[in-house]
């Protein structure tokens, strides 16, 4: 390691670039002891960042990240000297390789267990968060395997929820959102797979940004069009079946936080008709069903004029079909959307009544946790 160091600081360009090499070896390895042994070096290749060789920049993040993720002691001695900004420094760079090697390091930083503490408010904190936003932006500047690094590293940062009204202010709902249409687009425009490694992460910062963002101000901070956004979404879910089904709770997540508090989102999903594109998707899985019925609810809860697009329809045929289920989860979220059926729709109860509904409810008397549930339900139908 001294020989490694000792080359590393010579004043020879090539030798320097052979034994960043050798380090970035190394920094593959899964043992925090050889992580820990490059300890001396990682000082160097922090400093470095801040050359001219875009090269040796390159490989001087990448080195770095391998070894953030690896040991704590990297990181708790890069973080005092500086990381957080020189990281920042690099974002301007030219390179589109040095910003796909610095969303890379980047994204090895924020997963730190001690992130939400102690790096995620630096990053914050620094010019970063606006410029992972501008290589977000939908538009031929745009490359994928920058936007992927970053796309991750805002997860990252959303999911700690530390500050995330402060990457509302910055614009995150809107530029995301653009991207999703992006998105949408273009997976209607190719067969190329590897969109969903975009899809995944934007969806998810979606997601959690939502939660965090005032209901009222939710379509207003996309800056979008309800029905362009409920669009391109359901674009993204028929995509997601047909080549990566374990995708769909990610869009199925962002589709509840959209219609949980938006009565607007609830007018798009059923003016574009895309309820019964939901219900196709119940039989896929639990976790699946479980959501698209969790959905459904927000749909039902906002009253009679939402209902009335629920049924008639074939939603009391799908709800037979989710209480023969094994899972309670998917059960009891079966009967508490035909609660709400029958509570805005009393008609459905005896549309249910003729549809063998009785029978579907009586397989869930005995389970303690749907008992009353089951009781209830049935005491409305018969007396509706």
């Amino acid at each position: 390691m001294r020989t490694l160091v000792g080359l590393l600081t010579s004043n020879q360009a090539l030798l320097q670039l052979e034994a960043a090499r050798c380090l970035h070896e190394l920094s593959h390895s899964e043992q925090s002891a050889v992580a820990e042994a490059c300890l001396p070096a990682t000082s160097y290749l922090l400093t470095y960042l801040s050359g001219h060789s875009s090269d040796f920049i390159e490989l001087c993040l990448y080195t770095l990240g391998n070894l953030i993720v690896e040991s704590e002691a990297v990181r708790r001695q890069l973080l005092p000297q500086g990381i957080v900004p020189a990281l920042a420094a690099c974002v301007q760079s030219p390179h589109v390789t040095v910003l796909e090697a610095l969303g890379y390091a980047l994204s090895q930083l924020l997963q730190a267990k001690e992130a939400p503490e102690k790096i995620i408010p630096s990053v914050l904190g620094s010019t970063l968060p606006q410029h992972m936003l501008q290589l977000l932006q939908p538009g031929p500047k745009l490359n994928f395997g920058v936007a992927v690094e970053f796309a991750w590293c805002l997860h990252y940062i959303t999911c700690s929820q530390v500050n995330n009204a402060l990457l509302i202010t910055h614009g995150a709902l809107s530029t995301l959102g653009l991207l999703l249409l992006d998105l949408a687009g273009a997976v209607q425009r190719t067969e190329d797979a590897g969109l969903e490694l975009l899809a995944c992460p934007v969806l998810r910062c979606l997601s959690n940004l939502l939660t965090e963002a005032a209901v009222g101000a939710v379509g207003e901070q996309m800056q979008l069009r309800d029905e362009r956004v409920v669009a391109a979404l359901f674009i993204l879910l028929q995509f997601f079946l047909q080549k990566q089904p374990s995708l769909l709770p990610e869009g199925l997540w962002l589709l509840n936080n959209l219609t949980a508090n938006s009565p607007s989102f609830c007018t798009s999903l059923l003016s574009l008709d895309l309820i019964e594109p939901l219900l196709q998707l119940l039989p896929v899985s639990n976790v699946v069903s479980l959501l698209v019925l969790t959905v459904l609810c927000n749909v039902a809860e906002k009253g009679p004029a939402y209902c009335q697009h629920l049924w008639p329809g074939p939603l009391l045929c799908s709800l037979l079909g989710t209480l023969a289920f094994s899972d309670t989860e998917v059960v009891g979220q079966s009967l508490e959307l035909l609660q709400l059926l029958f509570l805005y729709r009393p008609e459905a109860a005896q549309a249910f009544l003729q549809q063998s509904g009785l029978q579907a409810l009586e397989r869930h008397e005995k389970e303690a946790q749907l008992q009353d549930r089951v009781h209830a339900l049935q005491q409305t139908a018969l007396h509706s």
